[in-house]
């Protein structure tokens, strides 16, 4: 976000010099565009087509500093208007040129109608909050495959949140820089509650109930959601979770993730000949060059990423999940058929190895994929391959959250994608991330069978709606969709021909019991 310079804000009747404010009034609009007044302090956002947009809103201090590698700390309140009409910077990462990064990156953006607009509600609009994807190393939440406008046009408040990546976010740093570092790998998972609980005050502002919060997101961003749902720490802050090829497997217990600190220490020690006290003050391209080396080098996919720890995560999630933590929330969870097939490529001409796998050791997965010719006799080779690693990446890990969920009582509405495109790279694949444009209404306008997967986005997204609004997912021309239980296993098969099926997959889901 940017603050204004002392010439706007002597113009809005409030002196600032740096961070002290002289005159704590409410200014008056410095120019044309949405003016809030939320309990953390007046932002002034833009109108577009009939949607209020409000980008960069700070919802936690700026973690730089002596707050690098810290848990994140609310923001504190400002007073004098601040310029909404500008996205903040993404994550620190690696890639994305022509993108502004920063550690100075915990800020989110909101969309909601317009006021006068038809959708704008006099009652309080359910909220819609999105965590993007990225395998906890990349991703933005200004990405323009998800506008909030389109969410804001159906009545929905919709917030997109920006998060800590890398090993700023997912290492734990306590064997390296001492105790005051422990659960570290944390501190993305952190940031994403810390924004929810600044929604949970301030989203009333922008017309959002803040008892009507549904939280999702795809990849890392369903991973993340699927653990807040076991957190004690989330507790109240969000009542709906949408879990788009996601499952919570993806978690170090706390030896793991000692062992993975310990390992970008001696990355960083061989690599900089400086001490690992250097961290806290090194420049933090210098910081990614060392996590580029441990991402090459671990023998795990995915080395990096939440932890158990004393504070946000007891035991690890599945096992919370079991317990009952999760009865009061209802969840929408599901994945796509063919979801590795854009790791391994369309044609992969090796059986998976370890750097394949996120969830469990290759000895046990290839007990398993001994079992997928005998259940898939008429696949090729490199269809078993992508197969098997979709179900352990993600199909399995998602059955098991509804599962786990249907069994303590809450809501589950489950999917699975096998809409396929039939030109371009990954013809024939329902790879990983074809849903979200989906789900943003926003398919693919450039590919064979580009108008069914139009009619198939804009079903998904009203039943995106429906759930975010409280009712179960629906769209016209979408059969009934009933509710996930564990008896019947009732799932919506989502494709040119959508249709519920009872256990689907059955066979192969029991080569994975326990296993994982």
């Amino acid at each position: 976000m940017r603050h204004l310079t002392r010439r706007e804000t002597l113009a809005g009747g409030c002196l600032t010099f740096g961070s002290i404010v002289c005159a704590k009034i409410w200014p008056e609009p410095l120019a044309e565009g949405p003016l809030v007044r939320t309990p953390s302090g007046p932002l002034q956002g833009l109108t577009s087509n009939g949607v209020d947009i409000f980008r960069g809103i700070p919802y936690a201090r700026k973690p730089i500093g002596g707050l690098r590698f810290r848990a994140a700390e609310k923001v504190e309140r400002w007073h004098t208007v601040q310029d909404a009409t500008k996205f903040g910077s993404s994550a620190i990462q690696t890639g994305e040129p022509g993108i502004a990064h920063s550690e100075d990156c915990l800020y989110l953006n909101v969309w909601a109608p317009a006021k006068n607009t038809s959708v704008r509600s006099t009652s309080p609009m359910p909220v819609w909050v999105w965590v993007h994807g990225g395998g906890y190393t990349n991703g933005r939440s200004f990405d323009p495959m998800t506008d909030g406008a389109v969410f804001a046009r159906e009545g929905i408040v919709c917030v997109t949140v920006a998060y800590r990546l890398g090993v700023f976010g997912f290492l734990d740093f306590e064997s390296l820089l001492g105790s005051g570092y422990a659960g570290t790998a944390n501190n993305g998972l952190g940031d994403v509650a810390m924004a929810l609980d600044w929604v949970k005050e301030n989203i009333a502002s922008f017309g959002g109930d803040p008892h009507r919060v549904t939280v999702g997101g795809e990849s890392a961003g369903a991973k993340l959601t699927d653990t807040l749902l076991s957190s004690p720490k989330a507790t109240g802050l969000f009542q709906q979770a949408v879990s788009e090829s996601g499952g919570a497997e993806r978690v170090w217990t706390q030896s793991q993730a000692e062992g993975v600190g310990e390992g970008f220490g001696k990355i960083w020690r061989d690599g900089t000949g400086l001490d690992v006290k250097a961290l806290l003050t090194a420049d933090p391209e210098l910081i990614l060059k060392s996590q580029t080396k441990l991402l090459a080098d671990w023998p795990k996919h995915f080395p990096l990423r939440p932890q158990v720890d004393r504070e946000w995560l007891p035991k690890l999630p599945i096992e919370s999940l079991r317990a009952g933590n999760s009865s009061s929330k209802r969840l929408l969870c599901g994945t796509n058929r063919d979801e590795s097939a854009l790791f391994l490529g369309p044609h992969p001409k090796r059986d998976p190895v370890a750097e394949d796998l996120g969830n469990m050791p290759l000895a046990n997965f290839d007990a398993v994929y001994e079992k997928y010719k005998q259940l898939y006799p008429n696949l090729t080779d490199e269809q078993r391959r992508i197969r098997a690693v979709t179900a352990e990446e993600y199909w399995v890990p998602s059955v098991r959250l509804c599962e786990a969920n249907a069994e303590a009582g809450g809501q589950v509405w489950m999917y699975l994608l096998d809409f396929t495109e039939t030109t371009g790279p990954l013809a024939g694949y329902a790879y990983h991330v074809l849903d979200v444009g989906m789900v943003w209404d926003q398919p693919h306008a450039q590919v064979g069978n580009a108008s069914h997967e139009a009619t198939l986005g804009r079903q998904v997204h009203q039943a995106w709606c429906a759930f975010i609004r409280g009712e179960a997912p629906s769209a016209p021309a979408l059969p009934p969709w009933p509710r996930f239980e564990t008896s019947t296993r009732k799932t919506m098969v989502l494709d040119t021909e959508s249709r519920v099926e009872e256990r689907p997959n059955m066979a192969e889901l029991r080569a994975w019991d326990n296993v994982l």
